[in-house]
Protein backbone atom coordinates (compact mmCIF):
# COMPACT_ATOMS: atom_id res chain seq x y z
CA UNK A 1 0.00 0.00 0.00
CA UNK A 2 1.01 3.49 -0.72
CA UNK A 3 1.48 5.80 1.86
CA UNK A 4 -0.28 8.96 1.93
CA UNK A 5 1.65 12.08 1.53
CA UNK A 6 1.96 14.73 3.52
CA UNK A 7 4.04 18.31 3.34
CA UNK A 8 6.60 19.17 5.72
CA UNK A 9 4.18 21.99 7.43
CA UNK A 10 1.46 19.54 7.77
CA UNK A 11 3.46 17.34 9.60
CA UNK A 12 4.57 20.07 12.01
CA UNK A 13 1.21 21.64 12.15
CA UNK A 14 0.19 17.90 13.37
CA UNK A 15 3.08 17.47 15.97
CA UNK A 16 1.73 21.04 17.64
CA UNK A 17 -1.67 19.59 17.81
CA UNK A 18 -0.25 16.08 19.11
CA UNK A 19 1.85 17.99 21.51
CA UNK A 20 -1.08 20.07 22.73
CA UNK A 21 -3.48 16.74 23.64
CA UNK A 22 -0.85 15.25 25.39
CA UNK A 23 0.27 17.85 27.40
CA UNK A 24 -2.56 20.41 27.80
CA UNK A 25 -5.90 18.73 26.77
CA UNK A 26 -4.96 14.86 28.41
CA UNK A 27 -4.25 16.02 31.65
CA UNK A 28 -7.25 18.63 32.08
CA UNK A 29 -9.62 15.60 31.28
CA UNK A 30 -7.89 13.66 33.66
CA UNK A 31 -8.56 16.04 36.27
CA UNK A 32 -11.86 16.46 35.48
CA UNK A 33 -12.78 12.98 35.59
CA UNK A 34 -11.06 12.88 39.05
CA UNK A 35 -13.07 15.91 40.39
CA UNK A 36 -16.12 14.34 38.78
CA UNK A 37 -15.55 10.87 40.68
CA UNK A 38 -15.39 12.94 43.83
CA UNK A 39 -18.48 13.87 43.47
CA UNK A 40 -19.92 10.47 44.04
CA UNK A 41 -22.36 8.74 42.39
CA UNK A 42 -21.31 8.09 38.82
CA UNK A 43 -24.24 6.58 37.62
CA UNK A 44 -25.96 10.24 37.28
CA UNK A 45 -22.61 12.43 36.96
CA UNK A 46 -23.72 14.08 33.60
CA UNK A 47 -20.26 15.82 34.62
CA UNK A 48 -17.80 12.61 34.54
CA UNK A 49 -20.02 10.76 31.65
CA UNK A 50 -19.13 13.96 29.46
CA UNK A 51 -15.46 13.98 30.68
CA UNK A 52 -15.00 9.86 29.86
CA UNK A 53 -16.74 11.04 26.47
CA UNK A 54 -14.03 13.47 25.83
CA UNK A 55 -11.60 11.44 27.00
CA UNK A 56 -12.39 8.86 24.23
CA UNK A 57 -12.28 11.52 21.76
CA UNK A 58 -8.75 12.82 22.53
CA UNK A 59 -7.08 9.53 23.24
CA UNK A 60 -8.68 8.55 19.69
CA UNK A 61 -7.22 11.61 17.83
CA UNK A 62 -4.14 11.41 19.69
CA UNK A 63 -3.61 7.46 17.97
CA UNK A 64 -4.77 8.62 14.63
CA UNK A 65 -2.35 11.68 14.51
CA UNK A 66 0.63 9.39 15.98
CA UNK A 67 -0.47 6.59 13.56
CA UNK A 68 -0.32 9.32 10.26
CA UNK A 69 2.92 11.06 11.46
CA UNK A 70 4.38 7.62 11.69
CA UNK A 71 2.69 6.24 8.61
CA UNK A 72 2.62 9.32 6.07
CA UNK A 73 5.91 10.55 3.48
CA UNK A 74 6.23 13.70 4.91
CA UNK A 75 7.64 15.99 1.23
CA UNK A 76 9.44 19.38 2.02
CA UNK A 77 7.80 20.84 -0.78
CA UNK A 78 10.32 23.87 -0.67
CA UNK A 79 12.72 21.24 -1.79
CA UNK A 80 10.66 19.91 -4.87
CA UNK A 81 12.27 20.27 -8.14
CA UNK A 82 9.47 19.81 -10.27
CA UNK A 83 10.21 23.06 -12.35
CA UNK A 84 7.05 24.75 -14.08
CA UNK A 85 5.22 21.23 -13.91
CA UNK A 86 2.18 21.28 -11.59
CA UNK A 87 2.80 18.50 -8.88
CA UNK A 88 1.66 17.49 -4.90
CA UNK A 89 2.90 20.25 -2.77
CA UNK A 90 2.68 23.23 -5.44
CA UNK A 91 0.67 26.70 -4.96
CA UNK A 92 -0.90 27.37 -7.73
CA UNK A 93 -2.62 31.14 -8.57
CA UNK A 94 -5.78 30.55 -11.03
CA UNK A 95 -8.13 33.03 -12.38
CA UNK A 96 -11.37 32.22 -13.12
CA UNK A 97 -12.16 32.32 -16.84
CA UNK A 98 -15.56 33.29 -17.05
CA UNK A 99 -15.49 35.83 -13.61
CA UNK A 100 -11.78 36.84 -13.99
CA UNK A 101 -11.88 36.48 -9.82
CA UNK A 102 -8.95 35.28 -8.54
CA UNK A 103 -7.41 32.66 -6.14
CA UNK A 104 -4.85 30.53 -4.88
CA UNK A 105 -4.83 26.78 -3.35
CA UNK A 106 -2.14 25.30 -2.71
CA UNK A 107 -2.29 21.03 -3.11
CA UNK A 108 -1.67 18.62 -0.07
CA UNK A 109 -2.19 15.35 1.04
CA UNK A 110 -5.99 14.09 1.80
CA UNK A 111 -4.93 14.24 5.84
CA UNK A 112 -4.12 18.15 6.36
CA UNK A 113 -6.80 19.66 3.17
CA UNK A 114 -8.58 22.31 4.52
CA UNK A 115 -10.72 24.46 2.20
CA UNK A 116 -10.85 27.25 4.23
CA UNK A 117 -7.00 27.43 4.48
CA UNK A 118 -7.02 26.89 0.49
CA UNK A 119 -5.31 23.90 1.32
CA UNK A 120 -7.24 21.07 -1.76
CA UNK A 121 -6.32 17.59 -1.20
CA UNK A 122 -4.68 15.84 -4.16
CA UNK A 123 -6.88 13.89 -4.52
CA UNK A 124 -10.12 16.23 -5.07
CA UNK A 125 -11.34 16.37 -8.43
CA UNK A 126 -9.25 20.57 -9.03
CA UNK A 127 -6.29 19.01 -7.97
CA UNK A 128 -6.52 16.08 -10.13
CA UNK A 129 -7.03 18.52 -12.98
CA UNK A 130 -3.85 20.73 -12.06
CA UNK A 131 -1.30 17.99 -11.65
CA UNK A 132 0.97 18.06 -14.77
CA UNK A 133 0.03 21.75 -16.13
CA UNK A 134 2.04 24.34 -16.17
CA UNK A 135 1.49 27.94 -15.57
CA UNK A 136 -0.20 29.77 -18.66
CA UNK A 137 -2.12 26.47 -19.27
CA UNK A 138 -5.72 26.64 -19.19
CA UNK A 139 -7.90 23.83 -17.64
CA UNK A 140 -11.78 22.78 -16.95
CA UNK A 141 -13.10 20.99 -14.26
CA UNK A 142 -16.81 19.42 -13.25
CA UNK A 143 -17.21 21.41 -10.29
CA UNK A 144 -20.69 20.77 -7.85
CA UNK A 145 -22.15 24.32 -9.21
CA UNK A 146 -21.18 22.89 -13.07
CA UNK A 147 -17.96 23.04 -14.83
CA UNK A 148 -15.61 25.62 -14.52
CA UNK A 149 -13.27 27.21 -16.38
CA UNK A 150 -8.81 28.25 -14.83
CA UNK A 151 -6.30 29.76 -16.04
CA UNK A 152 -2.68 29.41 -14.27
CA UNK A 153 -1.28 32.62 -13.65
CA UNK A 154 1.28 31.27 -11.02
CA UNK A 155 3.21 28.07 -9.88
CA UNK A 156 5.43 28.23 -6.57
CA UNK A 157 7.17 25.82 -4.05
CA UNK A 158 7.47 27.45 -0.84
Amino acid sequence: MKRPPLTLKGAERLREELEKLKTVDRPRIIEAIAEARAHGDLKENAEYHAAREQQGFVEGRIQEMEATLSYAEVIDVAKLQAGPRIVFGATVELEDEDSGDQVTYQIVGDIEADIKQRLIAVSSPIARALIGKSQGDSFEFQAPNGVKRYEITAVRYD
